[in-house]
């Protein structure tokens, strides 16, 4: 409900922006990227602090308020807007202040609720015994059919609501995402009495504010010189630490939040900042992944605008339609994955688990890479049939839209392997208590990424553009140069997968150092 919710506003965003509140392509895809940045960056902020000070079923009832009144801000856009076109400055701000509303919501909401929903899966997962191959996989299970509902509700919200957009007007199409939203808070708060909540009960219960009481410590001591780490001398002291790890808790940690100035808890908290500091090279290099994502909702809409969208004589496909191609492919590959795919690699590679996450998202990465090699020779193709045409007749070119499937199918199916991949990755190579953290630093691969996506636009705008020439993302959709970028983009994209390669083969995820440990 909330993917229908948030997809039936943001599919058709880019649209918005240029018919309605008269944008050029660039700044509608520049502010498309910038707001899809801001949402997905503002849960490694709001994660922690819900972490820390807040539990996870409070904060999804908080976040979803602020979601519906973000959504209803931007619907009472497109009702005055009807009425009285956007002609000064304050307009557009009050529209970006309303998609920033939403953001918020959606920025404690999404790690929440999914950390919520993987907490209903095991109440014992801290203990070593139980992180054993069917717990595992019983994870593994539970991301990848979670990913299959989130675009069940993503198809429906793109072809449904893109299609009213454009057919019946924005404050339908505006208004229908908000009242799902407050439906979707309806039924979860019918689960009350079934749901399980976790106690936090562990060393970092509270790992947002004992982190930053760790640093304030350390750095007090480096000004006084006189910092001294202890470390225990006997191993099997360690040993048991890690095996005694709740009564240790209950014992050692006062009401001071869970931090009593014992070296060895200052140890355990900086492991935990430590853990979340070796995954960096990983989630850099995924970064040119999300930069490919956001095509789909600018550059690949823009270029369905132009291209022959009739279906019989009356019927025109909204061209924001074909990112519905995406979740469809995810839906329809999903259970071929678990039926055929993993089965087939557990015999070549004789791991119970297939392939390994981090094969998996690799996977992913080199898929999205063909698809934008795809969509650069289609949008090569556009372009000879378009500037063949007279600069009097329609924009629109002899071209099929569907000529742009292939690439939407492919991106669909490197979801499935990437995305899901991080998912699961990030979930489990942080500390238990820092779950709704491992969720955000997944969302905040596609938030910097979008971010970057609006630097590159500008970038490469304000370069190509120099000496009076044509910029490669022009107004006139005859003489832009996108397929110039798609081309840019898969080679960014293959730079970042081979570095990929090379810090894959060099990690050591958190299951096998604490394997290590226990030999």
């Amino acid at each position: 409900m909330e993917r229908f919710a948030f997809k039936g506003v943001a599919s058709n965003l880019v649209t918005y922006l240029t018919d309605v509140v008269q944008m050029s392509n660039s700044s509608a895809a520049k502010t498309v990227n910038s707001w899809c940045g801001f949402t997905s960056m503002l849960p490694l902020l709001v994660a922690p602090l819900a972490d820390s000070f807040w539990d996870r079923y409070s904060t999804i009832l908080t976040s979803s308020f602020v979601y519906v009144l973000g959504l209803g801000a931007v619907a009472s856009t497109a009702t005055i807007w009807t009425w009285s076109p956007p002609s000064n400055k304050s307009s557009p701000a009050f529209l970006f202040w309303s998609l920033c509303l939403i953001s918020l919501g959606q920025g404690a909401y999404n790690p929440s609720l999914q950390a919520f929903g993987a907490d209903q899966l095991d109440h014992d997962e801290e203990l070593p015994s139980s992180k054993d191959d069917k717990s595992s996989n019983k994870k593994s299970l539970f991301f990848q059919w979670w990913y299959f509902g989130v675009c069940s509700g993503s198809l429906l919200g793109v072809i449904l609501m893109s299609y009213i957009q454009d057919t019946l007007g924005w404050i339908l199409g505006f208004a229908i995402p908000m009242f799902a939203m407050i439906t979707s808070v309806a039924i979860f708060t019918c689960g009350n009495r079934i749901y399980a909540y976790k106690p936090d009960k562990s060393i970092d219960s509270k790992p947002f504010q004992n982190i930053l009481q760790v640093i304030k410590v350390t750095a007090s001591k480096l000004v006084n010189g006189r910092i001294r780490i202890n470390l225990p001398d006997d191993k099997s002291d360690v040993g048991e630490l890690e095996l005694q790890e709740k009564p240790l808790c209950d014992q050692k940690f006062g009401s001071n939040g869970g931090f009593d100035g014992n070296p060895r808890n200052k140890t355990y908290l900086l492991e935990n900042a430590k853990i979340v500091l070796r995954l960096l090279p990983i989630w850099a290099m995924l970064l040119m992944f999300a930069v490919i994502f956001q095509q789909p909702a600018t550059f690949f809409t823009k270029q369905g605008m132009t291209m022959k969208r009739n279906i019989g004589r009356n019927f025109k496909i909204p061209p924001a339609t074909l990112q519905s191609a995406i979740t469809l492919s995810i839906i329809l590959m999903m259970p071929l994955y678990d039926k055929v795919l993993i089965p087939i690699t557990q015999i070549v590679t004789r791991n119970q688990k297939g392939i390994t996450v981090m094969q998996r998202m690799g996977v992913g990465m080199f898929l999205s890479i063909i698809a934008m090699i795809i969509a650069a020779v289609v949008e090569t193709k556009r372009l000879e049939i378009s500037r063949k045409m007279s600069s009097l007749e329609s924009e629109t070119v002899e071209l099929s839209i569907f000529w742009l499937l292939p690439q939407y199918v492919l991106l669909g199916i490197s979801d499935i392997f990437t995305v899901v991949g991080m998912q699961e990755f990030f979930y489990n190579e942080v500390p238990v208590r820092m779950r709704t953290m491992g969720f955000a630093l997944y969302t905040s691969v596609f938030g910097l990424g979008s971010f970057l996506s609006a630097l590159m636009i500008s970038v490469i705008e304000a370069f190509t553009s120099s000496g009076g020439r044509q910029s490669w993302f022009s107004d006139d959709m005859r003489e832009d140069g996108l397929d110039k970028y798609y081309w840019l983009l898969a080679l960014a994209s293959t730079l970042s997968l081979l570095f990929y390669a090379i810090f894959s083969k060099f990690y050591t995820t958190t299951s096998e150092l604490e394997n290590g440990n226990c030999k």
